[in-house]
């Protein structure tokens, strides 16, 4: 690791990654333009991240220089040539009857390609679509498939909280997300409620799983026979942050008991000190 050095974070696309830069002295606030120099080449982009002494890992590129107005007309000039490069691309596969949905276009200043992604349910032959981009923007065209999460994180969005998507502004990759999540978390097996823009399980419910699976070893499973301060009963819901177990009896109504109130078997009951032998997903 390097010696901390004064960096930014930059984003070049309104819902694409936060980059590292060298901010050379400068003292930069969230939301100003910048013009930078990496590997890629020179590029203008917007402060995500203020500017402040931190280590870091690796080879990161230069802030230049705060964006003047020629810097700033350059870059609306370049958005414009993206979004009628993804017009053209996205006119030219109706044309052509492709099954896809091109949904991102990328022209690099100085570089010699321009990338467009895409998603679709199965492989398609897309190389006359290739030629009819290469002819119209007269560069190299790079065409790249992705699936339905990474078009999430790429395209941004609100989320169901209200908030941009995780996997937009912070998320560095996807943790695998299964349906056994949810219902350890006692929630309603509803695509719309437990999906997320992508159409697959939330991420989201991967951050309380490790909380969730801790406090269920502290108690019985659905279903199982108890010893209650009333009684023997058998158990038909669970509050598992709460730690209280509804028990159902024969011959009355169901109570909601403490789980410090509940015995059954001996040796399902962990000690304080057991670990669970359970592994989040």
């Amino acid at each position: 690791m390097k010696e901390p050095a004064i960096v930014v974070g930059v984003r070049f696309e309104p819902a694409g990654r936060t980059f590292d830069f060298d901010a050379a002295g400068l003292t930069l606030e969230s939301g100003e333009l910048v013009v930078t120099e990496d590997r890629a080449g020179v590029e203008i982009g917007t402060v995500a991240v203020a500017s402040r002494r931190r280590p870091v890992r690796g080879y990161i590129g230069r802030v230049l220089r705060r964006a003047n107005a020629v810097d700033t007309e350059r870059r609306h000039a370049h958005d414009g040539r993206i979004r009628d490069a993804l017009a053209f691309a996205r006119e030219r596969a109706r044309e052509r009857s492709l099954p896809i949905k091109v949904f991102r276009a990328e022209l690099p200043s100085g570089a010699d390609r321009a990338m467009f992604y895409f998603s679709a349910e199965d492989r398609v032959d897309f190389r006359e679509l290739v030629r009819d981009l290469a002819a119209h923007l007269q560069t190299r065209i790079e065409m790249r498939q992705v699936g339905v999460r990474d078009e999430a994180k790429m395209v941004g969005g609100i989320g169901s909280c209200g908030l941009t998507l995780c996997c937009t502004t912070f998320l560095p990759r996807f943790a695998p997300v299964s349906i056994k999540m949810a219902k350890d978390q006692g929630l309603a097996l509803n695509p719309t409620k437990v999906s997320g823009q992508c159409g697959r399980l939330k991420c989201c419910l991967v951050y309380e799983q490790a909380a969730y699976v801790e406090a269920a070893r502290k108690l019985p499973k659905l279903g199982k026979r108890v010893e209650t301060p009333e009684g023997t009963g058998r158990v038909d819901h669970l509050d598992t942050l709460g730690g209280k177990a509804r028990i159902s009896f024969p011959d009355k109504p169901p109570m909601v008991f403490n789980a410090a109130d509940l015995r059954w078997g001996a040796t399902e009951q962990p000690r304080p000190d057991e670990p669970s032998g359970e592994v989040s997903e």
